[in-house]
């Protein structure tokens, strides 16, 4: 399928040089003089390397043949994180240099989309927000009582976050993924 810069939106795939890309920010540039032009920037799916682009108004692209399957995370051995299709059980792994940031956000059991293209796995696009238990943290002091003041935090997966004062070990925190930021803590 064929898409013009008219079309672009935040998220969209798009193929430059035969390789695969995501729309994260455009603005659409109208110059008193001249033609307009659109100024993206676009990440890699293959490589995860951010560019700034500049593209003629109306320029079409090829939307690149990535395919999505829903895959369970298994678990990780040195530089790779193992899955299995949710449908037939077949495995197979992806490097952690593919997976961006949602390796931070992975654990054992977890269901994610993972991308294919040309049949090779690329790379995996996790939830928005996920719930992850804290293993470690230092109890908050008692009277400091700063505005928004935050203290590391390790999660179940190793990453560590900044979270508030008064969480603390063994608690439930909700992360957006995106951001990689606290967002509450969780009840369960």
């Amino acid at each position: 399928m064929i898409v013009s810069t008219q079309e672009f939106r935040k998220g969209l795939r798009i193929l430059l040089d035969k390789e695969p890309f995501v729309i994260v920010d455009f603005q659409h540039v109208k110059p008193g003089k001249g033609a307009a032009f659109v100024k993206t920037r676009v990440k890699s799916l293959i490589t995860g390397n951010v560019l700034d682009k500049t593209f003629r108004s109306g320029e079409k692209f090829e939307e690149p043949d990535v395919e999505e399957k829903e895959m369970q995370y298994l678990y990780k051995e040195e530089d790779k994180f193992y899955f299995m299709d949710v449908n037939n059980y077949e495995q197979l792994f992806i490097e952690e240099k593919n997976l961006g940031d949602a390796k931070n956000y992975l654990k054992e059991g977890m269901t994610i989309a993972v991308l294919f293209h040309n049949g090779e796995p690329i790379g995996a696009e996790i939830q928005n927000f996920v719930d992850l238990k804290i293993v470690k943290t230092e109890p908050g002091v008692r009277g400091d009582t700063a505005q928004n003041a935050t203290k590391p935090a390790v999660l179940e997966t190793g990453f560590t976050i900044q979270v508030p004062l008064f969480v603390e070990e063994g608690d439930t925190v909700k992360i957006d993924t995106r951001t990689g930021e606290y967002v509450e803590r969780v009840n369960k």
